[in-house]
């Protein structure tokens, strides 16, 4: 079972088609069906229900897909505490942006 092969399956079973799936992954149609199918043969079940006109979840591709968001929530990293750290507004400073050029606004001083 190949990652690659559960990524192109959970993409499809979201959106129980496989060309809106093909085209959020920037890959062919054909590559993410093949893709699919492999996976249905080294599992030994279907896993998707292609008899209708409307793609859908069997019972094996629903536990698969079920199995897949458990372990992802399992191993996602803890949610982080809100807030963080301040930085300081340093404001636009006092140096003309050229050097040797006079500041805009600023009138020049007489001796």
């Amino acid at each position: 079972m190949d990652t690659i092969q559960l990524q192109h399956f959970t993409a499809v079973a979201e959106e129980l088609n496989f060309t809106r799936a093909a085209k959020n992954l920037n890959v062919s149609r054909m590559t993410v069906s093949l893709s699919v199918k492999n996976l249905e043969a080294e599992l030994g079940h279907a896993l998707f229900d292609r008899s209708t006109d409307v793609t859908r979840l069997t019972k094996a591709g629903a536990a698969l897909l079920s199995d897949i968001h458990y372990e992802a929530e399992k191993n996602a990293p803890p949610p982080r505490p809100p807030g963080g750290k301040a930085k300081a507004s340093k404001g636009k400073g006092r140096t003309p942006p050229v050097k040797g050029a006079p500041r805009v606004g600023k009138k020049r001083q007489s001796r």
